[in-house]
């Protein structure tokens, strides 16, 4: 197997495992509610404790992963999630008022997702290329969303054995994804000795300087996504369970339909836009319109299945997004400062994960109208924005574009060169029109002509 493959093997595990924290807690949280005897804010804080703690750590994590090195600070990482998750277990299975141990574990979790996913996305950024960079990239996207796919269906099925069962489950899959990880990802040895704080930060802040009028909306944009990814599905799982009475698998089932499309999405959308800026920037003014457009219409539902299928929209609209911001700003910074890069993206989308709950729990104590209606409002905002400010420009890709072509036209120059000294090939006008017609169509239409002309006249002198 090419190392290229096992890398990509041994990370696509990483953002699956990342998005299980939340996502597979969402459909266990009413029951929680209801055993724990919590009020709607204390059970929506178990999302925030992780999503807070990771938003904060990521930066430092990115640091870490650029000073040192992002395969250590991803298995560290990997490991407290574990721990976190085994503490958060344990306190519900042996304290009587396990609240406040199971926050412990969830911050725990949520210092240790700071080290995964985001640099994962760094750690690709430094092992592909190209085309491949963007299809890896669409990859680690179509795992995260996976993740958040399988992961209801998963908490529900491990709640039918008990409630808990999601926290001790996550030393077992974390174990695992560390193991695939370990001896499958090679990184390469860095070739620069890392900058320090001061000059890092520095060179942070030119990043920002450079590239702030596009960089800080895409950096809103994908926290919006996130945020009303995660709120809509707490409201979602409370909705189904409370009204519909539909609980268990099947719940998890339902709530796992609009997380599918955004995942096929984000993988299809991987696939297509390689290094295509315009294409991308298109992608995130649409999905931004197709999100605002489904909240708009989810106001108007009241069926839980129609309000689903509506759902579905801003979930493709999400698929569209995604994909093309980690490739923008993946794209838009030096190696060396990547992991820096990408985890402050991560961290602000990872505060979106966080607000999310608790926003819409307090929207929805006025109207529902009043809840579509807010984050559809944003949605449109932030599509306006992406029309005028997203317009990214990727200096190192395109400077390496051109100092390629550079070098390729030198080299022919110079073969052209020794010919014509040789007396091989000189140089010629109708040298010159050939090589033009070969570089504007693909070949050359005289000598086509020709070919067809004298096609039947070399036959007959062959016979002859």
């Amino acid at each position: 197997m090419a190392q290229n493959a096992k890398n990509l093997i041994g990370l696509t595990g990483i953002p699956l495992v990342m998005v299980l924290g939340n996502s597979m807690l969402i459909p266990v949280l009413p029951t929680m509610k209801s055993k724990l005897h919590l009020t709607s804010l204390q059970t929506s804080l178990l999302i925030t404790a992780f999503s807070i703690a990771a938003g904060i750590v990521i930066p430092l994590a990115g640091y870490l992963s650029d000073r040192f090195s992002r395969k250590m600070v991803i298995i560290v990482a990997l490991s407290l999630y574990g721990v976190g998750g085994l503490l958060a277990g344990l306190a519900a299975l042996w304290v009587d008022n396990p609240y406040m141990m199971i926050m412990g574990g969830r911050v725990l979790q949520g210092i240790g997702a700071a080290g995964t996913a985001p640099i994962a996305m760094a750690l690709v950024g430094d092992l592909f290329n190209g085309a491949s960079e963007s299809r890896a990239l669409g990859l680690m996207e179509t795992s995260n969303g996976l993740g958040k796919v399988l992961s209801p269906i998963f908490g529900s099925l491990l709640a039918l054995i008990a409630w808990y069962m999601v926290f001790l489950a996550f030393p077992i899959i974390c174990g695992v994804i560390l193991v695939l990880f370990l001896f499958l990802t090679k990184e390469k040895k860095q070739e620069k000795q890392p900058l320090p704080i001061k000059q890092y930060i520095h060179s942070i802040g030119e990043v920002f300087k450079q590239h702030g009028k596009w960089l800080v909306p895409a950096f809103f944009i994908g926290s919006i996504c996130l945020f009303t990814l995660f709120g809509v599905l707490f409201y979602l799982s409370d909705l189904l369970e409370e009204k519909y009475k539909i609980d268990g698998v099947l719940k998890g089932a339902f709530l796992a339909i609009p997380l599918l499309v955004m995942s096929i999405a984000a993988y299809v959308t991987g696939l297509i836009i390689k290094k295509k800026l315009s294409l991308m920037r298109l992608f995130v003014i649409v999905g931004m319109f197709m999100l605002a457009a489904s909240y708009v219409l989810a106001s108007f539902v009241k069926g839980a299945y129609a309000l689903i299928g509506i759902l579905v929209i801003g979930s493709l609209g999400t698929g569209l997004i995604l994909p093309c911001l980690n490739s923008m700003i993946v794209g838009a910074v030096q190696k060396s400062e990547r992991g820096m890069i990408t985890s402050l993206y991560s961290g602000v989308r990872f505060i979106g994960v966080a607000v999310g709950p608790p926003i819409f729990t307090w929207l929805l104590g006025i109207s529902r109208t009043v809840m579509f209606s807010t984050i559809a409002g944003l949605s449109l905002v932030f599509g306006i924005i992406a029309i005028f400010f997203l317009k990214p420009k990727q200096a190192e890709n395109q400077s390496q574009g051109t100092a390629e072509q550079t070098q390729k036209e030198q080299e022919t120059q110079a073969w052209r060169h020794i010919s014509e000294v040789l007396g091989i090939e000189p140089e010629t006008v109708e040298t010159k029109r050939r090589e033009r017609a070969v570089e504007k169509y693909g070949f050359d239409p005289n000598e086509l002509i020709k070919r067809v002309l004298t096609g039947n006249k070399d036959k007959e002198k062959e016979k002859n």
